[in-house]
């Protein structure tokens, strides 16, 4: 697969600037009554205020046979759905892991994941793709040929029964962005949007009403200190002092795609996991929010402290929002 589509990233910029999205962004900003800089989270309301959206975002199940992971994800959902809540995300890395696996294995995790989520999920529920949800890439551990019907990302399409791996959907208030950050790069990864993907986006902000606010969910964060703090100590650069980002763990777009959101001042929130960290960041009124792993550390316990869990985010219709993220106490099994 080619890394990069006909439109070249290195334009987006331009494109942005053509298109006259900064134009939009002050109107918009005055229509939901949110300026610029306020905070996106506000005091919990009282279950059923009017207007408000309870969304569960239930990121890297990494659901398996082992470890008592399909037992941990109907507890998940079983625990998220005693909050109430009108829709379910699931934020991409659900089952652990066809990337890698065998032809046998992802066959057996794809039903494992359908089978629980059909017994234990009674909500509306959309997905994304995580990395660990596209099947082969890697050739050399995978077996594969890359001619399977099933081969890629068409296999996260069959897991989630969607026709491709981004969409967008309305509820209530809000508009939802569901995208695809995963990208091939050998026999691995990275993390941007492709070109396709890119210009459906900046269209789709561009037709979106001033008064709409929008929740942006991505696997892989799209700005976030987690890429940062995430696991062992990063390699130093050259010269000692540069801190370096693995470009599997945050968009390599992030500034490009941020632009976009500031810009079209409808994207008040962007959701994303992948790391198993938490962390809240807000700048030019865009909200960063990744929550923790269903999984924790892979069904082993914590990941840096942060026990298994999910999140549980209150939408208002003008925009703003308050997060948590909700422990469900799981305990890992051998």
């Amino acid at each position: 697969m080619p890394e990069h589509a006909p439109f070249p990233r290195s334009d987006r910029r331009t494109f942005l600037a053509a298109a006259g999205l900064g134009a939009l962004a002050a109107g918009a900003r005055a229509a939901t009554g949110v300026p610029p800089d306020a905070s996106g989270a506000s005091p919990p309301s009282a279950t059923g205020a009017t207007g408000v959206i309870r969304l569960a975002h239930l990121t890297d199940i990494h659901v398996q046979p082992e470890r008592g992971a399909e037992a941990g994800m109907a507890a998940a959902f079983a625990h998220a759905q005693s909050w109430k809540p009108d829709l379910v995300v699931t934020g991409g890395d659900s089952v652990m892991d066809v990337f890698e696996a065998k032809r046998g294995r992802a066959d057996e995790l794809r039903r494992l994941f359908r089978d629980t989520l059909r017994r234990e999920c009674s909500v509306p529920v959309h997905h994304v793709t995580g990395n660990h949800d596209i099947f082969g890439w890697n050739r050399g551990k995978s077996g594969t040929s890359g001619t399977e019907a099933d081969w890629g990302k068409r296999f996260a399409c069959d897991l989630f029964g969607v026709p491709r791996t981004w969409h967008t959907f309305d509820h209530g208030a809000w508009r939802f962005v569901c995208l695809d950050s995963v990208q091939p790069k050998a026999d691995g990864y990275t993390a941007f949007l492709d070109d396709e993907q890119f210009d459906w986006l900046v269209k789709l902000l561009a037709a979106t009403p001033a008064d709409r606010p929008v929740c942006v969910v991505s696997h892989v964060p799209v700005m976030s200190l987690t890429a940062i703090t995430y696991g062992a100590p990063r390699p130093r650069a050259q010269n000692g002092t540069d801190t370096v980002i693995n470009l599997a763990e945050m968009h390599t777009d992030a500034t490009v795609l941020h632009e976009l959101f500031k810009s079209s001042g409808k994207v008040r929130l962007c959701l994303s996991g992948h790391t198993h960290l938490v962390d809240h960041c807000r700048i030019d009124g865009v909200a960063y929010v990744c929550d923790g792993a269903v999984s924790g550390a892979w069904w082993r316990g914590s990941v840096q402290g942060l026990a298994p869990g999910y999140g549980r985010i209150e939408l208002r219709p003008d925009g703003s929002f308050v997060h948590e993220y909700a422990t469900y106490g799981w305990a890992a099994r051998d």
